[in-house]
């Protein structure tokens, strides 16, 4: 059984633009066409964390058995294509349901399709939804509930808003419900900037997409080459910037209203923040979640935590 939930939630993808530190919140780059640049970076060769992270889930399939030990919903934030999901699906038993989770209802439509036809014994029910606000989980009959936020987006968060937003979740489960969290780790700067500007240019039209965005959605006709992709690691904070600089001094109309911008001058587009071990327990212990365990790669380039809800 097919079915798919829309949750709208308001747009404010301008808001940012209009205060001296201009930015514009990382969730507005997963539309449609942004879903689909994203699932192209994480085939890159310098885009170590999918790839890191399937590896982890794969050599450890005995954690995620003993988490599924009864009849159990999976509900994913952030589902995109569910590639990684996939493993879980293909290897746990116990998932009778699964419930992606994505702000881009057209890319969901299409995954849940094609998952459908893969897994006809699994009831899936794809929720479009702003997962960083209040949204309700389809009734799941009383279903043991396991949350798996893969990919490291957690790190998107500014670390108090992490906490509050783990907290969030947490208000939607049980004791005895768990979570599969995904987290990067604190490495070599060079190794994570080129993860975030790679080569071949896809992350830098990823994050130029916004503006394509921007003219779709408010009338607007910026000239897309009037930015360019600038990825830094912020050392002392811990996180890396993506930024869209502007090339020249301009005067952007959007939506009725002029927003001028000067030449070297950024919109602030996402923060990934990165962790250590003393970060993950702390992010755990404050959010109402006791660290289980966490499984890393030879490098501890990548860690999936297994954090239950106390």
């Amino acid at each position: 059984m097919k079915t798919h939930l829309n949750v709208k939630a308001p747009s404010n993808i301008l808001s940012g633009l209009f205060e001296e530190k201009k930015w514009i919140s990382s969730k507005f780059l997963y539309d449609e066409q942004g879903s689909q640049l994203f699932e192209q970076i994480t085939d890159l060769p310098e885009y170590y964390q999918t790839r890191t992270e399937a590896r982890i889930l794969l050599e450890n399939l005995s954690t995620w058995k003993s988490v599924f030990h009864e009849p159990s919903a999976l509900i994913e934030l952030g589902s995109g294509s569910s590639k990684k999901t996939k493993i879980l699906l293909d290897h746990v038993k116990n998932i009778e349901s699964y419930i992606p989770i994505d702000i881009s209802e057209e890319f969901l439509a299409d995954t849940v399709t094609q998952l459908q036809t893969s897994y006809p014994e699994i009831h899936i029910q794809g929720v479009s939804a702003d997962y960083t606000q209040p949204f309700t989980l389809p009734d799941l009959k009383g279903k043991k509930k396991v949350i798996f936020f893969p990919g490291s987006t957690i790190g998107n968060f500014e670390p108090g808003e992490a906490e509050r937003f783990l907290g969030n979740i947490r208000s939607l489960l049980e004791p005895g419900d768990e979570l599969i969290l995904g987290v990067d780790r604190k490495k070599d700067e060079t190794v994570i900037e080129a993860a975030y500007d790679d080569a071949a240019g896809v992350t830098a039209a990823f994050n130029k997409n916004l503006i394509t965005r921007i003219n779709r959605e408010h009338e607007a006709s910026i000239d897309v080459e009037s930015f360019s992709h600038v990825a830094l690691y912020n050392s002392s904070a811990g996180r890396i910037e993506m930024h869209l600089e502007s090339v020249r001094d301009q005067v952007l109309s959007v939506g009725g209203h002029t927003i001028e911008v000067k030449k070297q001058e950024r919109i602030h587009t996402e923060n990934s923040y990165k962790y250590d071990p003393e970060d993950i327990i702390q992010l755990g212990r404050s959010s109402g979640f006791l660290l289980q365990r966490v499984v890393s790669d030879e490098r501890e380039y990548f860690s999936v935590c297994l954090m239950e809800v106390v």
